[in-house]
């Protein structure tokens, strides 16, 4: 395996972020509100509809990886899991029993359908890289591709998605054509990353443990990966809380219902596409983990200045979020450039390939992490007494709700995402240590 991948298989394996960032972003933006003030259920509720359906990937996520460690390499998984999560996402928001209990119901059901077709699509994503190559930094590379189509892929859901409801008529039939655009992105990256990836070879097939339980001991016995699965699952939490807060912000705290949520999309992931060569050279100079932890400290505190939204001019909001956006570019870029390194360090500590394994744990916490933010604003809501619709547009809400509308997008983000960076202490994994090892174990010593 080249530690200097051609470009084309850079761009080829990005693409699929075209189909996790849609799916990671839309119904994170959208789905809550979709619940509160088009299908008129209550905050408390639709939090659990969007958390328990997303929450089973915790369970199925494993089980996708060991599926795909043991049959079929992972590409035909890309496929296969890629075009039926299009279709199942269309029918989230198909609503064929229109409003009320029936409508929630349907919702939750086909929302935990396709929760499983994404983990089979995810889980094989995900642990490419560590088969792909060999280098250190040809993985910060890779993934600064990666996230560069992720930031792409959000700005185009997140921006685009909320227009194509408007577009759409508001109310259900916007919300339906909304379902099919994000499905064309879906199959879009899904047949990218199929095709974009069809010159790279399997990686080495290596004996893996016998058993999903041993496989799983295995994974959170890795010192390194469980401290960086802790540290990013718990961020995710928060970054999933900012997102379910956007359309709210837009609506009740910066007052522009109509083009808010476009706007805060494309300052949070504009300049996010113009600083990933910056992190990169970052990277580079100061290592993966102090950039990780630079990179989580500037979201939050751009996240803790939004609490004075309110009484600033709406270009300084905006020039915040793009602030925030700089942070979460660096965050993905080093989290997701740290983890095929784990994989990788367990792999020459065991002599076994089993990245599925690992990726599957990873996909289940990042996901259940962002639904948790979802839940965790739905319940912000709920005690603040935000109040419900079923008109499709927003209902006037008093300042109590107001201000939990507020403190659920910034204060609340930005503690989620900071303190998780004090677990990354004991994060060790140096070029060093994980090539160090590598010569050990070549010559028939066991690895430190």
């Amino acid at each position: 395996m080249s530690d200097g991948l051609p470009r084309r298989i850079h761009v080829g394996y990005a693409l699929g972020s075209l189909a996790t960032g849609t799916f990671g972003t839309v119904p994170g933006l959208l789905l809550l509100p979709y619940l509160t003030d088009t299908l008129g259920v209550a905050a408390g509720v639709a939090g659990l509809l969007v958390l328990v359906p997303k929450a089973w990937d915790v369970l199925v996520n494993p089980v996708a990886g060991r599926i795909s460690d043991r049959w079929g390499g992972r590409r035909p998984y890309l496929l296969g899991g890629g075009l039926a999560l299009a279709v199942l996402f269309a029918a989230i928001f198909a609503a064929p029993y229109g409003t009320g209990a029936g409508a929630a119901a349907y919702v939750a059901v086909a929302f935990l359908a396709t929760a499983t077709a994404f983990a089979f699509f995810q889980v094989p994503y995900v642990a490419m890289p560590a088969e792909m190559t060999d280098g250190y930094a040809e993985r910060t590379r890779m993934m600064t591709w990666r996230i560069a189509f992720l930031a792409l892929a959000i700005l185009v859901s997140g921006a685009v998605a909320p227009l194509v409801v408007s577009a759409g008529g508001e109310g259900i039939p916007g919300y339906r054509w909304m379902g099919l655009f994000s499905a064309g992105m879906i199959v879009l990256g899904a047949l990218g990353v199929y095709f974009g990836t069809r010159s790279i070879p399997a990686g080495p097939v290596r004996e893996s443990e016998p058993s999903l339980r041993a496989q799983l001991a295995v994974a959170t016995g890795n010192r390194p990966f469980r401290l960086l699965l802790v540290c990013f699952v718990i961020q995710a939490a928060g970054i999933g809380t900012m997102l379910a807060g956007v359309k709210y912000f837009a609506d009740h705290v910066i007052e522009r219902p109509d083009d808010g949520p476009t706007v805060l999309f494309a300052c949070f992931v504009g300049p996010a596409l113009l600083v990933m060569p910056v992190w990169r050279r970052v990277g580079l100079r100061v290592g993966k983990l102090r950039s990780f932890v630079s990179a989580s400290l500037i979201f939050a505190a751009g996240a803790l200045l939004l609490v004075a939204a309110p009484a600033l001019p709406a270009v300084a909001v905006y020039l915040v979020v793009a602030a925030v956006g700089c942070g979460y570019a660096g965050q993905q870029v080093f989290a997701m450039s740290m983890l095929p390194d784990c994989i990788a360090y367990d792999t020459v500590r065991t002599g076994r390939r089993q990245a599925g394994v690992f990726t599957g744990l990873w996909t289940a916490g990042e996901t259940l992490g962002l639904a948790l933010g979802p839940g965790i604003y739905a319940l912000v809501l709920q005690l603040s007494g935000y109040v419900s619709s079923a008109s499709g547009e927003a209902a006037a809400q008093d300042g109590t709700a107001r201000l939990g509308v507020l403190l659920g997008f910034t204060v609340l983000p930005a503690v989620v995402v900071a303190l998780p960076v004090l677990v990354m202490r004991g994060y060790d994994l140096t070029e060093e240590r994980l090539y160090g090892d590598v010569h050990v174990v070549a010559e028939g010593r066991p690895a430190g």
